[in-house]
């Protein structure tokens, strides 16, 4: 199961939106050490309407508020920080992966998602990869990006290429995906490993 902020959700309140707002016109103005009615001179709005904004006790109109952006000299969505924690939040709970079927893949071979940020492209991709059985050969992979193992248990040769890299528990190895890599033999098993698979961004 992947549990997402949606799940939880929160949202804002107008109340909200004041106080976030007045908290960092207040702090734009304490930045160029101003008083409250030095800086409503300078932004040409009343100091009881500065006042107000502040302590959230009103919501500015957007004239409002670009006449305060340009006397604090930021832009105006300087005022609107912190209320941008809508962002994917992603938790797989353990023994709730879902398992990932590849092509190639046999019994004993199990990869499982550990969640990643929905979107039109993707941008990680992390897996918990177990590999129970040993067999005499196994499906080489090739993918755009770069990949980083991490093992957890057991111990294997990993094929990179033209080379075998002998990989132990801590080991790590990160490699280019789009050169053929794999598992190449099982040496103890079960052999665990995390697979953090990083594409490139979008052109």
């Amino acid at each position: 199961m992947i549990q997402r902020d949606d799940d939880v959700g929160h949202a804002f309140s107008s109340d909200d939106v004041c106080r976030v707002v007045g908290e960092r016109v207040r702090d734009a103005r304490r930045a160029l050490g101003l008083t409250m009615a030095q800086f409503a001179e300078v932004a040409e709005i009343s100091l009881g309407m500065v006042s107000k904004i502040e302590h959230g006790q009103t919501s500015p109109s957007l004239s409002t508020l670009t006449r305060l952006a340009h006397a604090a000299r930021v832009p105006i969505t300087a005022f609107f920080r912190g209320l941008d924690e809508e962002h994917d939040v992603v938790i797989v709970r353990d023994k709730e992966r879902m398992e990932i079927l590849h092509e190639g893949t046999r019994p004993g071979h199990v990869y499982e998602d550990l969640g990643s940020l929905r979107g039109p492209t993707r941008i990680i991709e992390p897996m918990m990869v177990t590999l129970e059985v040993t067999d005499e050969v196994f499906p080489l992979f090739q993918h755009e990006g770069v990949e980083f193992l991490h093992m957890l248990e057991g111990s294997m040769d990993y094929g990179y290429g033209p080379k075998n890299y002998r990989l132990e528990v801590g080991d790590t190895i990160q490699i280019h995906g789009e050169v053929a890599h794999g598992p190449v033999e099982l040496v103890e098993v079960p052999v665990r490993f995390m697979s953090v698979k990083v594409f490139p961004a979008p052109e």
